[in-house]
């Protein structure tokens, strides 16, 4: 097969690859099936497609032959059929699907999106069945981002669609009032997906730019499918707007770069551009929500021509509403370092001190890091190399622990 061909196949399957399951999944009911028979379509149009040429409507061609090794397989295996009819039966009640001979195929992501995202399951399934039947990974690119053996993955997956089988969650997109209620968990795995890519947790890279990319894609998506819901709006805002500074975040040798040395003119001025459009959305209406004030904090980072003209009263007033919207130690955090820039590393000092007695910033590398910034600022070497050396315990990012390692040494110097 040619690199070409093969190529097609490939572009093809990793954009339609949650379609497709999300339709076979619809239409019978059990998330291994899709998953096998849609594998099964794949190869089919690597021997098919070299010689047949790529057909007009490839999707339409995979959702097709996936259909039709699916219902070979219930014919074949009458007890993996019996075992079905429960699911099959939940899928009939919720409406008809695409026709056989339909052009077009439906995009059915959505559901998809939210039983992946079920509650009932827990948030790292959640997160791993995103990326494997969303995202389009391999279960070993899915253990690569969570840094565990492919084995461990494979289990873990493996008993996150056994629960989606045994609990009978529903292949459905939430109505009326639990809507609200559901939609912060869906885009919270994208969030977390993003921070994962965005400042990876463990490892020698400060940057996992495929993990990034992945929930830039999940955010486009559930903006196409949800266009009316501002958090969406805000989320994928948000996204753009702090990876548009991607480029700038490393130095030659993947060394981390603060904000306030960054090259501005490596800044993506394109997703500055989509993003900000984004902002207006997000918080065009009452009551703006976490995601949106997040990215127009995000906005006035961008805006700004460097971190001295930052518009740092604004800031500080965003997370004050913020506060209020979505209460946490991270947000009273980063609300403190602001402070600190608005009136002086002493003010943000206080705010921080207030913090030290919640447990839950315990083991956050960042909460210490910020305080012996501080501290250095303020010319107390002493108490910020203590600060440093306990974020040098808690860090377990390689790029991160150099640079706290480079400021440890200058106060430890003075």
């Amino acid at each position: 097969m040619s690199a070409g061909a093969a190529g097609s196949v490939e572009a093809v399957f990793r954009e339609e690859r949650g379609r497709l399951l999300a339709v076979l999944v619809r239409q019978f009911g059990d998330l291994d099936l899709a998953e096998e028979v849609a594998s099964e379509a794949i190869t089919a149009a690597l021997e098919h497609w070299p010689v047949d040429g790529v057909p007009g409507k490839p999707a339409a061609w995979l959702l097709t032959t996936a259909r039709r090794k699916a219902v070979d397989r219930l014919r074949r295996d009458r007890a993996y059929a019996a075992r079905l009819a429960l699911l099959q039966a939940e899928a009939d009640r919720l409406g008809p699907v695409v026709a056989e001979d339909s052009d077009d195929v439906p995009d059915e992501r959505l559901r998809l999106f939210f039983t992946c995202c079920h509650p009932a399951l827990p948030l790292e399934a959640q997160t791993a069945l995103t990326l494997r039947c969303l995202a389009g990974l391999s279960t070993p690119e899915v253990a690569r981002a969570f840094l565990v053996p492919p084995a461990t993955m494979a289990q873990r997956i493996v008993r996150a669609k056994r629960k989606i089988r045994g609990a009978r969650i529903p292949f459905r997109v939430p109505e009326g009032p639990e809507l609200p209620d559901r939609l912060p968990g869906v885009l919270g795995v994208v969030y977390l997906i993003f921070t994962e890519g965005y400042a990876a947790s463990a490892g020698d890279r400060l940057v996992r730019g495929d993990l990034a990319d992945e929930a830039i894609r999940l955010a486009r998506i559930l903006h196409r499918l949800l266009p009316g819901e501002r958090e969406v709006a805000g989320l994928l805002a948000l996204l753009l707007l702090v990876d548009a500074r991607r480029e700038a975040r490393t130095g030659p040798d993947g060394e981390l770069v603060l904000l306030e040395a960054q090259d501005r003119s490596l800044w993506d001025q394109d997703r500055i551009v989509e993003g900000r459009r984004l902002v207006v959305e997000a918080l065009s209406g009452p009551r703006p929500g976490p995601y949106g004030l997040q990215a127009a904090i995000a906005a006035l980072h961008d805006e700004a021509a460097d971190v001295a003209t930052t518009d740092w009263p604004q800031v500080v007033a965003l997370y004050d509403v913020l506060a209020e919207v979505a209460p946490s130690p991270l947000v009273r955090l980063n609300r403190a370092v602001a402070v600190a820039m608005r009136d002086g590393p002493a003010a943000g000092l206080a705010h921080l001190d207030e913090l030290a007695a919640d447990d839950r910033l315990r083991g956050y590398h960042l909460f210490p890091a910020a305080r012996a910034d501080l501290l250095r600022r303020l010319g107390r070497a002493a108490d910020a190399a203590v600060a440093y050396r306990e974020a040098l315990e808690l860090v377990g990012n390689e790029p991160e622990r150099a640079y706290l390692r480079r400021r440890l040494a200058e106060v430890e110097g003075t």
